[in-house]
């Protein structure tokens, strides 16, 4: 798997890589579950039974961690060509939920889709454990996903902040993301814990566009 300059940190420091390591599933999975297994209950619980399906089926690829004595300590699932961190099919969710109780438990997935648009890159959300969070985590995972963007050709980084996570859009902000547009989602408050979801976009340079202009 590809690295970053993460690597070259003091021993202590976190270093940021490309990919999620392998046996590290779980550790994904349960950091996953602990930032989002709110909103993902409704589909995915409980919560077992939706850290193991999203163990089970996670697209190494796609997806930038943060390492800390050899423990994956942060997350920043992206989606880009068809593919997300977290997978599996209806064929799969169904033989892990069964069909009567699976079938309603994809209209509410179905609610949380986002696809990207031509030349974007939809990033899946954050997750840093909570003893390590307040190190700068968050921001060296969120540059190593524009610089994947970058090298892939995208012009802009979209995400989703639901209105139950302001530190999250603070953090996204500081980042250079602006808000787009707001949907109230009242119907969700009770079911997933929040009522409104606000998508943000951040430019982004691809590396030729900045060769091209430093040769200006």
């Amino acid at each position: 798997m590809e690295t970053t300059a993460g690597e070259t940190h003091r021993n202590h420091d976190p270093m940021v890589r490309r990919g999620v390591p392998e046996a590290s599933e779980g550790q994904v999975a349960a950091l996953y579950w602990e930032a989002f297994g709110r909103k993902l209950a409704p589909a995915l619980g409980p919560s077992e039974t939706g850290r193991a399906f999203i163990a089970a089926h996670l697209n190494h690829d796609r997806g930038v961690v943060a390492l800390s004595g050899g423990r994956v300590v942060g997350v920043a699932g992206y989606r880009l060509s068809g593919r997300a961190l977290t997978g599996g099919g209806v064929r799969e969710f169904l033989s892990a939920y069964g069909l009567f109780r699976g079938l309603p438990r994809l209209a509410v997935l179905a609610l949380l889709e986002r696809n990207p648009a031509a030349g974007e890159l939809v990033m899946d959300g954050i997750a840093v454990d909570a003893a390590h969070r307040g190190k700068g985590i968050g921001s060296l995972l969120l540059r190593e996903v524009a610089a994947v963007a970058a090298e892939h050709g995208c012009h802009r980084v979209r995400l989703d902040v639901i209105d139950a996570n302001p530190r999250a859009r603070a953090l996204y902000e500081r980042h250079g993301f602006t808000a787009h547009r707001t949907e109230r989602t009242p119907y969700l408050r009770k079911l997933m814990g929040f009522g409104a979801v606000t998508t943000m976009h951040r430019s982004v340079t691809t590396p030729g566009a900045e060769s091209e202009r430093n040769a200006r």
